[in-house]
Formats: C-alpha cells, structure tokens, sequence
C-alpha cells in the first residue's frame, strides 16, 4: 500500500469537504506565482485516512523540477518532538523520570551558575556576575525550555555568546563532547524552571538518549521510530540516492532582499542534533503526527503508551514561569507547552480547539495535531526568513474551513 498504514480515504467520508480542500492549492499556488516560495507540500488525516496529499510549485528556484509529493526538506525544530518521544520511550522504559537532575545522566551539566542580568549584562558587556542555581535542571526543564540553556542567536546579552547559535549550527561545528563541553561551561540565562526560553534543551534530551542507549539518537531512532513508522525517508543525513528530492529556498529573501539558504541535508552534520537536524517528506511526518494523534500508535504499531501521550500533550506551565512563546512567534500565543510541543491553553487568533498540538520549524515547515477534531496536518516548505510566519495562519485557515 503506498501510503502504509495511512489509509487513503474520500474527503467527504471523514467529514471533509473536497472543493473546499481544494482551497489549498490554490492559495499556495498564488504564493509561488507571488514569488514568495519554490512550492510546498502539504499532507491532512481525519480519523486515520488520509485526505489531502498535494504539492505545489518546483522543488528549487530554478523550476527545473516540479515539486514531488515526496520531496524531502529540512524541518528545523520540528525535529524537536521527535527526539521528545525517543525520551519518553526511555521513560517509559524506567531508565529517566521528568524530575531527574539532568547530572544523574550527564555529570557535566550539574553545578551550574547562573547569570545576574544587570544592566552590563544586557548590555552585552563582560565580566558577567553570576549566581548559583537553585536547584539542578531536570529532564521536565529539557522538555519544556524551561532549563535556562538558549540559543546564541536569539540575544544580544552577554550570555547568548556562550551558546552555539542554534541547533544547526551546533550539529554542524561541533561533535557531541565539544557541544557538551561548551554548554557545560555556558552560565544559563535564567534559573532552571523559572523562564520558558527556546533554546538548545532537546538538544540536550538527544545527548541524554545517546548516553543511556550507546546508539548514535539517528540510529536509536531509526530503529524505534522511524522502521515501525515507515519513515523512510526521514533521517539525519539524506543519500546520495535521495537527495535529488531536497527542496530548495529562493536564494533572496522576498521580503528583505537578503541572501538565504538552509542546510544542505545531504552533508553530514558533526553529530545528530536532536533539536534540529532532520530531514523529511510531508508524509513520513504526517506518520509520526497520526502516531500521536492516535494515542500512541499508528494501526497496529504501537510506538508509545496512551498515557505517556496524553502526558506529552499537557500543557506544564504554571502561571509563576514566564511564557515567552508569543515572543518566539506571535502566532504562538494563547499555547502553553507540554513535552517537547506546544499546546493551546486557551482561544486564540487561530483556528482550532483547545488541547491541540504543534511545533514548527524554522525554514518553513509546520505541523499540528487536533484531538477535538481527530486531524493531523503537516505542511511543508523552505522560507528561512520570517516570511514563514505568514503561512502558519493561512494553512490552519484553509484546513480548519474545509470541515463540513
């Protein structure tokens, strides 16, 4: 069967409606005619069949290529919740409990200090003043970003030059001792559990499965995720055989007029990022959100307990943490954040129903999970620059108004 364990079913069977579907392609054709992307490819299931698979426009910029429905891309963060599951099959497995100190598997990150933000601090300016932490980070800090580890380009504080700019960035400079090394040596931002800040936290999740496996998180994931999904084509390093199907970005920012690219997946990274390494298809992704959405398994395979799901997609954040989601991406307002995805909390400018789930990536790609309305919706395209935000609003529109 093609679609493996998706099966493929008629819109209207499951509550869809087939001209409003259509919808999508059309407003995502208007978008590569405005020059804002090569082409995108977007994949939707409704109670377990799937009911929308199409994809637009050309693979690259030079429009050699039409863009394949299995084009593969580089989904940024939205390797996140990937490596999320491999750490809940480990506790799932006894081996790591969400209120672990995370120097119980990785020594090198106990005994932290923390960063005194006065003003020379904000400043950018050094020496920086620091504190003891209050208490060790734990694996629910890892899971959530509330660790006080950030990302180094996501400020300007004297802090942020400690880190690895991003996960990418992480994964293509350094191996996994140096990363650790670095981070081991890095003040944190805040104190542990007190400030929802995006950063290099799964990261860390990814170093903690290596450890207690002794597999490469590629490896472990292949062989506990991807195989029993049929992710075929999911992996940290594309091949030679496959890699005539990486989508391409415009070379010039539309907006900005600046140069942009994203990683070449075909390339090697030093070591396995959890927190942001992966390339995909929109159908192998949308395997792994079905897989969720379902409550663990995906037909008859079952890759995670119901309850250890239903733990993933609760939102844990209690009024005294500071939730800067909004300020990653306004879009992202009205969600809280559960284990490695974000989940709405609360009515927003969004369509959608209280208890979804999502994370997306930054170069364009983007999927949600609706329990309310049994939907799982991946959208894939590659739009580094913060162009990307417009189409989180406009997929979720489309999809939302083609229910009938």
């Amino acid at each position: 069967m093609p679609y493996g364990q998706l099966t493929p079913a008629e819109p209207e069977a499951v509550g869809f409606s087939s001209a409003r579907l259509g919808r999508i392609a059309t407003a995502l054709n208007r978008a590569v005619d405005a020059g804002w992307m090569p082409g995108a490819v977007v994949a939707v299931a409704r109670h377990g069949h799937l009911v929308y698979h199409e994809a637009v426009g050309h693979l690259g910029p030079d429009k050699s290529t039409p863009m394949p429905k299995d084009a593969l891309f580089a989904i940024a963060s939205m390797t996140k919740p990937v490596t999320g599951v491999a750490g809940l099959m480990l506790w799932e497995e006894g081996r790591i409990g969400l209120s672990d100190p995370i120097e119980r598997h990785l020594p090198e990150l106990g005994n932290r200090r923390v960063a005194v933000l006065n003003g020379a601090a904000l400043a950018g300016r050094e020496p920086i003043q620091t504190v003891p932490a209050n208490r060790s980070i734990t694996i629910l800090d890892l899971m959530r970003h509330t660790s006080g580890l950030t990302y180094g380009a996501r400020g300007t504080t004297a802090v942020h030059p400690y880190y690895p700019a991003s996960s990418n960035a992480a994964g293509a400079t350094l191996d996994s001792a140096s990363f650790l090394e670095r981070l081991a040596a890095a003040p944190l931002l805040y104190q542990p559990g007190t400030v929802w800040d995006y950063g290099l936290s799964i990261d860390v999740i990814g170093l903690v499965v290596e450890k207690l496996t002794g597999q490469t998180l590629g490896a472990f994931l292949q062989d506990r995720l991807f195989n029993p999904l049929g992710m075929a084509d999911t992996t940290f390093h594309v091949t030679p055989d496959k890699a005539d199907r990486l989508a391409r970005p415009l070379p010039i920012d539309p907006e900005t007029g600046a140069p942009q690219s994203v990683p070449d997946r075909a390339q090697r990274l030093m070591f396995e990022c959890g927190g942001g390494g992966l390339a995909a298809s929109a159908l192998d992704y949308l395997r792994f959100a079905q897989m969720l959405l379902g409550g663990g398994s995906l037909g008859a395979t079952r890759i995670l307990g119901r309850k250890t799901v239903e733990a993933m997609r609760t939102d844990r954040m209690p009024p005294e943490i500071e939730n800067r989601i909004a300020a990653l991406d306004p879009n992202s307002d009205g969600y809280g954040f559960g284990l490695s995805v974000a989940v709405r909390s609360r009515p927003s400018a969004m369509m959608g129903s209280l208890g979804e789930f999502y994370w997306n990536g930054a170069y364009g790609t983007l999927w949600w999970a609706d329990p309310k309305e049994d939907l799982a919706v991946v959208f894939m395209c590659q739009v580094p620059g913060d162009l990307r935000r417009r189409f989180r609003p406009m997929i979720n529109a489309l999809v939302y108004q083609a229910l009938i």
